[in-house]
């Protein structure tokens, strides 16, 4: 199991969207659009967002997120009816941007993540990412075959560097930015790609990474090593979309 995430939009296409794109990047999660009124109309419908609930909590919690104000205030009044065990184990979050956070809270939970970590996850799309212009990210693209990594263990702190030219054609879109996000998470390391962190797939995103230009990597940790060479290793092979 994992936590599930209710889509709440005024329209059944927005919802279903959202749910699609997601799924892209969290095949195992539960992912329940509940958009449009019963009769198929723009709006929305209490009856929708409370069986959708329903079906996105298979017990490990579900996270509710919504397009504009009366959707919340059909969520909330879903909420309402609900046993307190039940309600304790759903979280709304009205101010998250529906299709960034979806994404965002879709990897972490696919990751197996609890519902607070997911919930955090979502709100990290509302973080914009500062000095972007002078990110690393737009520095000149590597030399072919300047894959490269380095390691400092000096004063018993673990920390490893490396760099690798991103060499697929799209590059750092959102399919290997989830992949990334999603193994990361999982390793004992503060993990950083041209300055963002590696473990939020929304940040990765925002650097706008292309082909021909270079991911600068750095981490600190047990698992730094680790981290570094898994990110090197997937751009040097083009994230096997070559």
């Amino acid at each position: 199991m994992s936590v599930g995430l209710l889509i709440v939009s005024h329209s059944a296409k927005v919802a279903e969207g959202v749910c699609e794109l997601a799924a892209q990047m969290a095949a195992d999660v539960t992912l329940v659009p509940a958009g449009g009124t019963d009769d198929g109309g723009i709006g929305t419908s209490f009856e929708k967002v409370q069986l959708g609930i329903e079906q996105a909590d298979t017990g490990d919690g579900a996270l509710v997120l919504t397009d504009l104000g009366s959707a919340v205030m059909t969520a909330e009044s879903v909420l309402e009816f609900l046993e307190e065990a039940a309600r304790g184990r759903i979280r709304l979050l009205p101010d998250v941007p529906l299709v960034e956070g979806a994404i965002a809270a879709a990897v972490s939970a696919q990751t197996g993540s609890d519902l607070e970590a997911v919930a955090q996850s979502a709100q990290s799309a509302q973080i914009p990412v500062a000095g972007k212009e002078s990110s690393p990210a737009t520095q000149a693209p590597a030399e072919p075959g300047a894959g490269s990594a380095a390691e400092d263990v000096s004063g018993g702190a673990e920390s490893a560097s490396g760099q690798a030219e991103l060499i697929n054609p799209m590059g750092l879109h959102a399919r290997p930015a989830a992949v990334m996000a999603q193994e990361l998470t999982g390793m004992d390391a503060e993990i950083n790609i041209n300055g963002v962190d590696a473990k939020s797939v929304m940040l990765l995103m925002t650097l706008g990474l292309k082909e021909g230009q270079t991911l600068h990597v750095e981490a600190s940790g047990p698992d730094a090593r680790k981290a570094v060479d898994f990110v090197v290793g997937r751009a040097e092979d083009g994230f096997g979309e070559l």
